[in-house]
């Protein structure tokens, strides 16, 4: 994934927004974490804007520059909205403008479109509430729970001197696990891991995964409050901000050739 997607700052994003099954309270949230991927260029908002039960919709398209797209119900019981959206979503990526596309809803019926969108090479990041089905979480690059937008936890030094809270890390044997594979798989011959490659790892296996679940900003704090493993903040040099490895504590005080005998 890290090689398909382009560099952050210059991607040009597409971000189709499904109204009904989405949020407006969350908006503001969701443009700002869009912007840590790419500029959005395209930001169009679907449904049927002639009724009542998309209000909440109204202030928020002018104040974000969001357009709305109208579609009617033609047929009770058919989503004419999802429809909408798949075809515009396939024109944008037919005009070869775009880099990826933040396909916003819970509603697994955007699974295929997320797939043939990353066939044809470009990023889907997909945003949702935690009741969106697996199969439409899998089929992005990257999958963004509307729950963890704008998450404020305790400061992250009180958590990590909390001994419940490493228990209830550590007691999470899914967490660990994907963890420690991750380093491991990322490590040098002393067991130093880049936490960049990292987290790139931990992103293809699960789409979804975010440090803020577990109540952290970032992952070097979520891996750090785990206490399961060695932080390590490097200064290359020449003004260049600080690289943070990680190792598992049971590769301390290895030699390369033990560890190389282990595996």
């Amino acid at each position: 994934m890290a090689e398909r997607m382009p560099v952050e700052s210059t991607a040009k994003l597409a971000v189709l927004i499904d109204a009904d099954n989405a949020q407006p309270s969350a908006v503001v949230e969701l443009l700002a974490e869009v912007a840590k991927f790419g500029t959005a260029h395209v930001k169009r908002a679907y449904g049927d804007w002639t009724g009542t039960r998309l209000s909440g919709w109204k202030a928020h398209l002018l104040a974000q520059s969001i357009q709305p797209v109208q579609q009617f119900a033609y047929t009770t019981g058919k989503n004419a909205t999802d429809a909408a959206m798949v075809i515009d979503a396939m024109d944008l990526l037919y005009t070869g403008r775009f880099d990826g596309f933040c396909i916003v809803s819970s509603d697994s019926d955007f699974t295929r479109l997320a797939a043939r969108i990353r066939e044809s090479g470009l990023t889907v990041y997909g945003f949702g509430e935690r009741k969106t089905p697996a199969p439409f979480v899998a089929a992005c690059d990257k999958f963004i729970y509307i729950e963890n937008l704008g998450a404020v936890g305790a400061p992250v030094e009180a958590k990590q001197a909390s001994r419940n809270v490493i228990t209830q890390l550590r007691g999470d044997t899914a967490l660990v696990n994907l963890l420690r594979r991750a380093v491991e798989a990322a490590s040098d011959d002393e067991g130093w891991a880049h936490l960049a490659n990292v987290g790139n790892i931990i992103t293809k296996q699960r789409p979804d995964f975010d440090a803020r679940t577990w109540g952290y900003t970032k992952l070097s704090d979520l891996i750090d409050a785990t206490a399961l493993f060695e932080v390590r903040r490097r200064i290359p040099g020449d003004g260049k901000p600080a690289v943070v490895y990680a190792r598992d504590k049971r590769r301390a005080g290895e030699t390369p050739r033990q560890a190389a005998a282990e595996q």
